[in-house]
C-alpha cells in the first residue's frame, strides 16, 4: 500500500518526454474540437480578428482561437468569472489539450483573457455567433422561419446600496438622513432610517438613481421577489430546433412591448442569411401583446401568436383604433386555434431551456463583467456554445461534459435491470454472467463503467 507522506528522495532534475504521463483527453472537447477544425474556426477567426494584431511589442497576445475556446470552457465547465476559466484550464490536462498548450507552456491568465474581450469589438463576436448559426443550417438544424421571443433578467456586478443620485450624486444614506432631518429628527439612528425608508413610497425610481460602477444597471425586481440591480436578456429561439437565432441585451427597467423590436430585428438579419424569406411567425407570452406590436409586425409581414392578457372590455373609439382592432382580433383568432397551442408549448419548453443552459448551468446568471458591450460579448458566445451543444447532441448524443458521466451511470443500471430477469437473456450470456459474478467483484465493474472513457 502507497503512502502519500513527502518522498525523502530527490526529485529528478530532468524527465524524459517519453516518462511524462499522458491523460487519456475528455471525449466531449476532443468531439468539439473535431467539429471546429473540420469548419475552419481557427482559420476564419484570425482573419474577422486579423486587425487587432498590428504591433510586434507588448504583452504576448493569446490567439483568437484560445480565446473564444477558452470562453466556451465557462459555459460547459460552468465558470461564471475569467479568473475562474483561467484556474481551470490551468489545473485540467484535458482543457489544456482542447485550448492546444503542452505541459510546458503557460496558459492564459485572467487580465489576458480579460483585456483580449474589451480589445475585440462587440461586432467581433456577433461575426462568430453568426457563424455558428450558419454552421447549424448546413448540418439542417435551423430554418428560421417559426421564431419565439421571450427575456430575462440579469443580476449586475453593483450593489444596490451604492446607488446615487442623478442629479447631484448624493448616496442613499446621505439622501435618508436630509429626509429625516426636515421630519425633526436630528441625529437619525439607523432603526430610524430604516423604518423612515420603509414608509415611502416609489423610493427605488431609475430616473433618479443610478450606479455609479455600472451606469446600465437598472433598478428592477428579480423573478424570485427580491430587487436588485440588473440587465434584461432577451432570446429569439428558433422553435423548429430550440437554436438560438440571436442574444440581445437591454435595460431592466424597459417593458417586453418596447424591447421586442430591437431583438426582433437582430433575428430577422439572421434569419435572412438562412432564408431569402425571412421570420414568418412570431410566438410570445401575454407580456409582449399591445396592439402597436402588432400592427408592427403585420407590417413586416410576420404572423402573430402572442397571448392576450385579461383586459376586460375595450374601448376601440378614438383615430387609428380601428386598425389596431382588427389585428387584435386577428392575433386572438389564431391564438385560439391548435397550432397556436401546440407552438405556445414548444416555446415554454425550448425558450425556456436556454435560460436554463446559459444562466443556471452556465452560471450567467449574475454576471462579473460590468457594461452591457461587456455583459453582451460574453452572453454572444454563451450563445454560439449552446448552439454548438446542439449539434453536438445530434452527432455525438451529449452535449455537455457532465452528461457522460450520468450514461455511464444509467448505462450500468440498464445491465443490471436486464441481468436481473433471467427469461429475457440467452442462456450463454446468462452462464457467462454467472461465472463472472463468481470471480469479479461488482464494485470495481461499477468504477470501470463510470469513467468517462468506458461511456464514450
Amino acid at each position: 500500500m502507497g503512502s502519500r507522506r513527502k518522498r525523502e528522495r530527490q526529485q529528478d532534475l530532468w524527465i524524459a518526454t517519453s516518462e511524462v504521463v499522458r491523460t487519456p483527453g475528455n471525449v466531449f472537447y476532443d468531439r468539439l474540437n473535431g467539429i471546429l477544425d473540420a469548419n475552419k474556426f481557427d482559420q476564419r477567426v484570425e482573419y474577422v480578428c486579423r486587425k487587432f494584431y498590428k504591433s510586434q511589442y507588448g504583452r504576448p497576445s493569446i490567439a483568437p482561437g484560445v480565446y473564444f475556446r477558452a470562453l466556451l470552457i465557462g459555459y460547459f465547465e460552468g465558470l461564471e468569472s475569467e479568473r475562474g476559466i483561467a484556474w481551470r484550464t490551468a489545473d485540467s490536462l484535458s482543457l489544456r489539450k482542447f485550448l492546444g498548450y503542452d505541459l510546458n507552456e503557460e496558459t492564459p491568465d485572467h487580465s489576458t483573457i480579460s483585456r483580449t474581450r474589451r480589445l475585440y469589438w462587440l461586432e467581433t463576436h456577433k461575426a462568430v455567433f453568426r457563424w455558428v448559426v450558419k454552421v447549424l443550417v448546413e448540418g439542417g438544424l435551423i430554418s428560421g422561419q417559426t421564431v419565439s421571443i421571450d427575456g430575462t433578467t440579469l443580476e449586475a456586478n453593483a450593489a444596490l446600496k451604492s446607488i446615487v443620485r442623478r442629479d447631484n450624486g448624493q448616496s442613499y444614506d446621505e439622501y435618508l438622513k436630509g429626509l429625516a432631518q426636515a421630519a425633526g429628527i436630528e441625529n437619525p439612528t439607523r432603526e430610524q432610517l430604516a423604518r423612515l425608508d420603509r414608509k415611502r413610497k416609489k423610493k427605488g425610481s431609475n430616473q433618479d438613481w443610478t450606479s455609479p460602477s455600472d451606469p446600465d444597471a437598472r433598478i428592477t425586481k428579480m423573478k424570485d421577489g427580491r430587487t436588485h440591480l440588473a440587465h434584461k436578456a432577451e432570446h429569439a429561439v428558433d422553435l423548429s430546433s430550440g437554436a438560438l437565432l440571436t442574444v440581445t441585451l437591454q435595460p431592466a427597467d424597459s417593458g417586453d412591448t418596447t424591447t421586442i423590436h430591437a431583438t426582433l430585428a437582430e433575428a430577422q438579419s439572421t434569419a435572412y442569411d438562412i432564408d431569402e424569406q425571412g421570420i414568418e411567425e412570431l410566438v410570445a407570452d401575454k407580456g409582449y401583446h399591445s396592439g402597436e406590436v402588432l400592427k408592427q409586425l403585420h407590417g413586416q409581414d410576420v404572423r402573430s401568436y402572442i397571448a392576450e392578457p385579461e383586459r376586460g372590455r375595450r374601448n376601440w373609439q378614438g383615430k387609428g383604433k380601428a386598425v389596431e382592432q382588427k389585428r387584435v382580433y386577428e392575433n386572438r383568432r389564431r391564438v385560439r386555434g391548435t397550432r397556436s397551442k401546440r407552438m405556445q408549448k414548444l416555446r415554454s419548453e425550448l425558450t425556456e431551456r436556454t435560460f436554463a443552459h446559459m444562466y443556471e448551468t452556465g452560471a450567467m446568471r449574475r454576471v462579473h463583467l460590468r457594461g452591457q458591450g461587456n455583459i453582451l460579448k460574453r452572453l454572444l458566445v454563451h450563445g454560439a456554445a449552446f448552439n454548438l451543444s446542439l449539434l453536438l447532441r445530434k452527432s455525438f448524443g451529449v452535449g455537455k461534459p457532465r452528461q457522460l458521466q450520468g450514461r455511464s451511470i444509467s448505462l450500468f443500471w440498464h445491465f443490471w435491470s436486464l441481468f436481473r430477469r433471467p427469461r429475457t437473456v440467452p442462456r450463454a450470456i446468462r452462464r457467462l454472467y454467472s461465472t463472472l459474478r463468481r470471480k469479479v467483484d461488482l464494485n470495481f465493474a461499477f468504477s470501470a463503467l463510470s469513467r468517462p472513457s468506458a461511456a464514450a
